[in-house]
């Protein structure tokens, strides 16, 4: 057996889609996720992806032009489906001939599916379940990531195990790729095995030579073990705070007091529910920009998925890549000895 062909066998699906050698994207990370690292995840093989997050259609421009003169390859662009300017983002996705486009935080509307496969690029939705991607499917989306908790930035309750179990076996007719925790490529291939047409990852590409993420924060990723990549956490249910995985430190310490002299202020008739929200939400304004572009990973969100314990080194994305395939076939290659070795 030749165990690089097996791979390339179980992940054609998914390098098909993507028109990539091999069939690994590039989580989109907001300030991470930009043309030097996109481009460089593209150049190595797999398939970067620009995270447009908050960005206006003009500075949007901007990064896929700077992308395209960087890589010849295919590469995505990650739109947010709630940016109030989405029609205008596609528009200048489809006018600079990007290939891919993937709809993020929330559930896209069938008219911007449509807008997009009709102007000729390919589309990506999330499925944090079965029933959302069977209906995302029938909408005309044209593959699924499914994301689990494990994974960085906002994340859904469900791990990645069990939304593999959910979903993989049912939703055949489309390219469905795995993400959250993933690290190694030997945990790629089980994925793989059970139907899965690639994986996207982002923790170790966050902390690659390429990403132009501060030095203090990839050197927190280094330090970092899989138990300190936690949860954003919620004091009272009347004030909803939306999941976020990253590194616990002094910022996430100082929210949970945030939190709590906001509701007493809120319990005292000193602000109305709105107003509370609002206090609580713009808690984190701008505290990523801080962590990623500052290298302030004291006070600022330094999101990591779990995966951050096998950030070892900052290395260059073309020998990430390698690695994670290199220790799929080799786990290919260590149970076809198994199999040939006499009891």
């Amino acid at each position: 057996m030749d165990a690089r062909a097996t791979l390339d066998r179980l992940w054609k699906p998914g390098c098909d889609f993507l028109g990539s050698k091999v069939a690994i994207l590039g989580g989109a990370m907001s300030w991470v996720s930009e043309s030097n690292l996109v481009s460089a995840i593209s150049n190595a093989g797999g398939f970067g992806v620009i995270a447009c997050g908050a960005m206006s259609p003009e500075r949007l421009e901007e990064e896929i032009v700077a992308t395209q003169a960087l890589t010849q390859c295919p590469f995505g662009v990650n739109l947010i489906t709630m940016h109030p300017q989405l029609d205008a983002l596609v528009d200048v996705c489809l006018a600079h001939n990007v290939t891919h486009i993937v709809l993020a935080g929330g559930v896209p509307t069938g008219a911007t599916i449509r807008k997009i496969r009709d102007g000729g690029a390919r589309v990506i939705g999330f499925a944090p379940a079965l029933a959302l991607g069977k209906r995302l499917v029938k909408m005309g989306i044209e593959a699924l990531v499914i994301e689990g908790s494990e994974a960085g930035g906002h994340v859904g309750p469900v791990s990645l195990n069990v939304l593999a179990q959910e979903i993989l076996p049912f939703i055949r007719d489309v390219p469905v790729f795995v993400a959250g925790g993933l690290g190694r490529g030997d945990a790629i291939l089980s994925y793989l095995e059970q139907g899965a047409a690639g994986a996207q990852l982002g923790t170790l590409f966050a902390a690659s030579t390429e990403s132009i993420a501060h030095e203090n924060f990839k050197k927190a990723f280094m330090r970092a073990n899989a138990r300190d990549a936690v949860t954003s956490v919620q004091l009272d249910e009347q004030f909803p705070v939306i999941p976020v995985r990253g590194l616990s430190n002094e910022g996430s310490r100082r929210f949970l007091k945030h939190q709590a002299a906001t509701l007493q202020k809120f319990q005292n008739g000193d602000l109305d529910k709105e107003a509370a929200q609002l206090e609580i939400e713009h808690f984190w304004a701008g505290a990523l920009r801080r962590a990623v572009i500052e290298g302030n990973v004291d006070d600022g969100s330094v999101m990591a998925g779990q995966s951050v314990g096998m950030v070892k080194e900052i290395r260059p994305v073309a020998e990430i890549i390698s690695t994670l395939v290199d220790q799929a076939v080799e786990a290919l290659e260590r149970r076809e000895a198994r199999i040939h070795t006499p009891a």
